[in-house]
């Protein structure tokens, strides 16, 4: 491939005919469940054989009819398995596909980042420190580049690679493989299954898979509340077959109680809250790597941000040049040409950035050289990069040496923080002084300041520290970096909802004030804290200077670490966001670290929890809501849950103590599971955030799903609608109507009380009948799904046979009506009087 195409890569029509040709570049992906293995599941399932034994006690009874309608539902159940596993894999692989590796690549000639899957033969790769590699790659330029191939060869040291053309296999890297320093480009001669990486059968890890917080106490609960289930169900088949002698229908009704106890929708919604939350996560740019990660989200107390890329634009202008002899700045209208004095120093600051930039910084410098230095003698294209020496936490500054055709000794171009700078030139006191103080003027409008130097060097070998140079000083360079305009509104409503912000960055103190007071961070807390600072304090001074700090400037990589720690051992729940190669233990550290997904290392997306595919503040916020809706959301559910069995339970219970006919057989079980299911793993899922969500505290990382103040509304809310159902019951038996008609009066009422409960739950923040403009398409079709099977029943003489119901008057049925709009009254009422309390003791909490 000639250079000429190189540098231009790929056209967009070569790249589809090439992944036609040979496909995406992935790894074969597992296959999906299979319909016998969703049949496996079902089976043993404790519903399903709950179901198996109440069908062959009909057929035992000789009820033919009843076991055939079990056996429908059973049919039923797989039926509704199936439909929520699929809805769960399609959110999951909505997910891989988002976290499918990105790639910095070129096409038709500028720059692009891609999903990794859609690399093709050919694709011209950019790549940097902590990139993990997302092909087999040929190089065609590299620069200090070590790769970590522990993963194939089991070797930890990092592997130097070169560009040359008989490198052999130090000018090739693998796919999974991870820059561990330096940059490279290189043409991709190998993807998915035929990379190094597909050909030894290595696969690629998969989200999710590990038992949450949440989902490990909802096991408890199950297994307990299963247990006693059990234990209850066995006992009140003793006392029927003891009070009424017949041990096969105490037996049954022993098997309906079980089914009406057991809280199998428990670990449906779990799969189906977790797994969707993490969808719709996805569906904002929000990648998820770990669901722990979404349950903690509510109650995060504060975010550490960045600035560059999170608060501000990332979009890099080139705006000021100062040196001792002259200043330019281009954001006054008609700006002039390009000082001669300013030449070399915006020539040695392009000759101290990468050619092929990865840095939005660098970026602006190489373009605004383009049009600043257009037809003069300071650009350089023919010039030959020998060597470069990156920037490193012992100095803030990096230098590229370079030789020209026409001169013998090495030209050195260096850049990086004023200070750093400075030091290269060995400055004295004085001259160090007057640049601070005009690094300071030009900080304090909310530039980006380095500083530029220049060396010569005679002949080889090159010094292994860049201090050796003779550095003589230029200027200085300052480029602008705008705030994006939805931060100061997003900043103002984390501090509405009570969650601090803190900007963590590697700029200047002043720079650093000015877009901080420019995002609304320093609200309330305005002092700074630089690296030099937190180096000299202890972590006890440190925990001090917490409490009115929301600035953290010229903190390098690695004191991430220590100020995420001190967060957290003040009680915080902090989520942190990062980017670099060096971030990766903070974002570990943090309870949610938070990577950026456009310009992050891989090794920064690989230990964040979330992955920001936006870079943007304001994704981070929406995931802080989505946290607080799923957990809010999941309680409702559970109080749902807890109300909804109490009656359920209730009434298998007391005909047997008192000798009625058994108002609820299994087939009425099985019809309201069909409404709580779907009430629980889609309404409630589906319910928008409450109106007061973001305007209250975080809440306790400690609380649990199963907490106090959810038994208490849950046992409550059923237990008045059990009365009122009792009391249907033995009203319509007083007035001399038939067991049937009982029967079927109280079933009905129990169905539209459900209904009810699940309007009332929808919001605990204010009264249901004031959400009128909040929708909720799945409460509308579960609603309607139920009350047009109902209709079925009640209408349809064998349904209603089978069901062992009968038809009604209408005053029964407006008996039925009454009695749930009466139990939504109790259940408004409970929700009232349990939100009143709760919110008396956190006002009453000390803080």
């Amino acid at each position: 491939m000639s250079p000429q195409k190189v540098t231009a890569g790929l056209t967009a029509a070569q790249a589809a005919e090439s992944l036609r040709a040979n496909g995406p570049n992935e790894l074969p992906a597992s296959r999906p469940l299979s319909a016998w293995r969703l049949l496996l599941d079902v089976v043993s399932e404790p519903m399903f054989l709950l179901l198996v034994a109440c069908g062959v006690i009909y057929l035992l009874l000789g009820d033919r009819s009843e076991a055939l309608m079990l056996l429908g539902f059973v049919g039923i159940v797989i039926g509704m398995t199936y439909f929520q596993q699929r809805r769960t894999e399609r959110s999951l692989n909505a997910l891989r596909d988002l976290a499918s590796p990105r790639a910095l690549i070129i096409r038709d000639g500028r720059q692009m980042r891609v999903a990794g899957r859609e690399l093709v033969l050919g694709d011209l790769v950019l790549l940097a420190e902590g990139d993990r590699v997302p092909a087999d790659i040929d190089l065609v330029t590299a620069s200090n580049l070590s790769v970590d191939e522990s993963m194939l060869t089991g070797e930890s040291v990092p592997v130097a690679k070169h560009a040359d053309a008989e490198a052999g296999t130090e000018g090739r890297i693998y796919s999974g493989t991870l820059i561990t320093q330096g940059t490279a480009s290189g043409l991709v001669i190998a993807t998915g299954a035929s990379s190094a990486l597909g050909r030894i059968g290595a696969s690629l890890a998969t989200l999710g898979g590990e038992l949450t917080p949440i989902q490990l106490e909802t096991r408890g609960v199950v297994k307990t509340v299963a247990l006693g289930g059990l234990c209850l169900a066995a006992g009140l088949s003793i006392t029927y077959w003891w009070l009424r002698g017949d041990w096969l229908q105490g037996l049954l009704a022993g098997l309906t109680l079980a089914m009406a106890i057991l809280p199998e929708e428990l670990p449906v919604i779990l799969t189906l809250f977790l797994g969707l939350g993490a969808w719709r996560l996805g569906r904002e740019k929000i990648l998820a790597r770990s669901i722990p990660a979404i349950e903690l989200l509510g109650a995060t107390t504060v975010l550490c941000v960045d600035k560059t890329g999170t608060l501000t634009a990332n979009r890099m202008q080139l705006v000021q040049l100062w040196n001792d002899h002259a200043s330019y700045d281009g954001q006054r209208a008609g700006a002039a040409a390009l000082q001669e004095e300013l030449h070399s120093l915006l020539e040695y600051a392009v000759l101290a950035s990468h050619r092929q930039a990865f840095d939005p910084m660098e970026t602006a410098i190489v373009q605004a050289g383009a049009r600043l230095l257009a037809n003069t003698e300071h650009l350089h294209s023919d010039w030959t990069l020998i060597d470069d020496y990156p920037l490193s936490r012992e100095m803030l500054a990096m230098s590229r040496v370079w030789r020209s055709p026409d001169r013998s000794e090495y030209l050195v171009a260096a850049k990086g923080a004023p200070e750093a700078i400075a030091d290269l030139c060995h400055m004295d006191a004085d001259r160090h002084a007057a640049l601070a103080a005009q690094v300071t003027t030009m900080a304090d409008q909310g530039l980006r300041v380095i500083g530029v130097a220049r060396a010569t060097f005679p002949a080889p070998p090159l010094p292994d520290n860049q201090h050796v140079f003779a550095f003589a000083f230029l200027g200085l360079v300052a480029l602008q970096d705008p705030v994006r305009e939805e931060v100061p509104d997003a900043v103002a409503q984390c501090h509405a909802a009570g969650i601090r912000v803190v900007m963590i960055t590697g700029d200047h103190p002043s720079t650093a004030t000015a877009i901080a007071q420019q995002a609304g961070i320093t609200e309330g807390r305005g002092a700074i804290l630089s690296g030099a600072e937190l180096t000299a304090i202890d972590d006890r001074a440190l925990q001090v200077r917490l409490n009115d700090t929301a600035v953290f400037c010229r903190i390098a990589p690695e004191q991430k670490l220590r100020l995420v720690q001190a967060f957290r051992r003040r009680g915080d729940v902090v989520a942190m966001t990062g980017d670099g190669v060096n971030d990766a233990p903070a974002l570990k550290a943090a309870n949610i670290g938070v990577a950026m997904g456009a310009r992050g290392t891989d090794v920064a997306r690989e230990a964040a929890a979330l992955v920001l595919l936006n870079d943007d503040f304001s994704s981070l916020l929406l995931a802080v809501q989505h946290g607080r809706r799923l957990f809010t959301n999941l309680r409702k559910a559970i109080v749902f849950i807890v109300a909804v069995h109490v009656p359920i339970v209730g009434l298998s219970i007391l005909p047997v103590l008192f000798g009625w006919p058994m108002l609820l057989m299994p087939g009425h079980i099985l019809f309201l599971q069909l409404v709580i299911d779907p009430a629980c793993s889609i309404v409630f899922e589906a319910e928008a955030i409450e109106a007061d969500a973001m305007s209250s505290k975080p809440r306790n990382p400690d609380t649990h799903l199963f907490d106090r103040e959810i038994l208490v509304r849950g046992l409550l809310q059923g237990l008045g609608l059990l009365i009122m159902l009792v009391g249907v019951y033995l009203a319509v038996i007083a007035s001399g109507r038939a067991d049937g008609v009982a029967r079927t009066t109280t079933f009905l009422a129990l169905v539209l009380s459900n209904i009810g409960l699940i309007y009332t739950n929808r919001s605990w923040s204010q009264p249901s009948w004031r959400r009128r403009g909040v929708s909720n398409r799945s409460f509308a079709w579960v609603s309607l799904s139920a009350l047009a099977l109902l209709g079925l029943v009640l209408v349809l003489a064998p349904l209603r046979d089978l069901f062992a119901f009968a038809a009604l008057d209408p005053m029964l049925l407006f008996t039925c009506l009454m009695v749930a709009a009466l139990s939504i009254a109790w259940f408004e009422f409970i929700k009232w009087a349990t939100s009143k309390r709760v919110n008396t003791v956190r006002t009453a909490a000390p803080i």
